[in-house]
């Protein structure tokens, strides 16, 4: 059994020969994917994580179950952060890419879900190619879209949360708790980098943190057993396919007797 706290400790892992890893490289939450090169001590990427975590269970001959979990995509919405939130986003695509190319998918059955939504909103109709964090520049146009009030918007927003921040090139979403809540009134973007790590889009209503959401979310089934994610479905129906590809219940009855 090994205990790792760092990048060193994490590259040091030996996957033929390692039954059991506990790694914990942050007191609390990890950073940022963002943010993640100011750990002096380094830690590694969710893809990283991985793609060891594969390594190491696939030693064992009667298969495994991986967890994966991007949390911190939830924690930049509620700092309401699109930047963190997105850059959390591809890290995690970058997870399912190198999953999918560390096993057998003749064998295994990989499943991408969320837990939940956040009333994050696309508004606007910027033309083809406008930067997604960028302000809404219309088809046909170079400059800005102005609204009503006169001043520029951006494609991404939040219905509630703290509101606008521009904290320049911070790479830490949580670092917007220490400033006043500036949502509720609208603020003139004109000049302001709203691509920069760390603009804050704006808000409605004003609440110390953004909230969850109520809509539907997406669910991806690739391998064996991948043909009965389809549709809506109750979160607990996750678990029954998981059940009935793996056959989880019959090997656990054969246990029980």
């Amino acid at each position: 059994s090994r205990l790792l706290s760092n990048q060193i400790g994490f590259n040091q892992i030996n996957a033929d020969s390692e039954k059991r890893v506990f790694a914990l490289f942050n007191e609390s939450h990890m950073q940022y994917e963002a943010d993640r090169h100011n750990d002096i001590a380094g830690k590694p990427s969710l893809s990283d994580m991985t793609k060891k975590g594969i390594e190491i269970l696939d030693n064992n001959k009667r298969g495994f179950f991986l967890h994966v979990e991007s949390g911190r995509i939830d924690h930049g919405h509620h700092a309401g952060s699109a930047y963190n939130a997105l850059t959390d986003t591809i890290e995690f695509a970058r997870a399912v890419k190198t999953a999918v190319e560390s096993v057998d998918m003749k064998e295994t059955l990989i499943i991408v879900t969320a837990d939940h939504s956040h009333v994050f909103t696309i508004a606007g109709y910027p033309k083809r190619g406008n930067p997604i964090l960028g302000q809404v520049v219309s088809v046909g146009q170079n400059t800005p879209a102005l609204a009503e009030d006169g001043y520029p918007y951006t494609t991404l927003g939040y219905t509630n949360g703290r509101g606008f921040q521009d904290l320049g090139n911070e790479t830490d979403a949580d670092e917007a708790y220490g400033q006043p809540i500036n949502a509720g009134a609208r603020v003139d973007l004109t000049g302001v980098d709203t691509e920069s790590s760390g603009f804050h889009q704006e808000a409605m209503v004003p609440l110390s943190s953004e909230t969850h959401a109520g809509e539907d979310v997406v669910i991806y089934g690739k391998g064996p057993g991948a043909h009965l994610v389809s549709g809506t479905n109750e979160q607990n129906v996750i678990f029954h396919i998981m059940n009935r590809t793996a056959k989880l219940d019959k090997k656990a009855a054969i246990k029980l007797k």
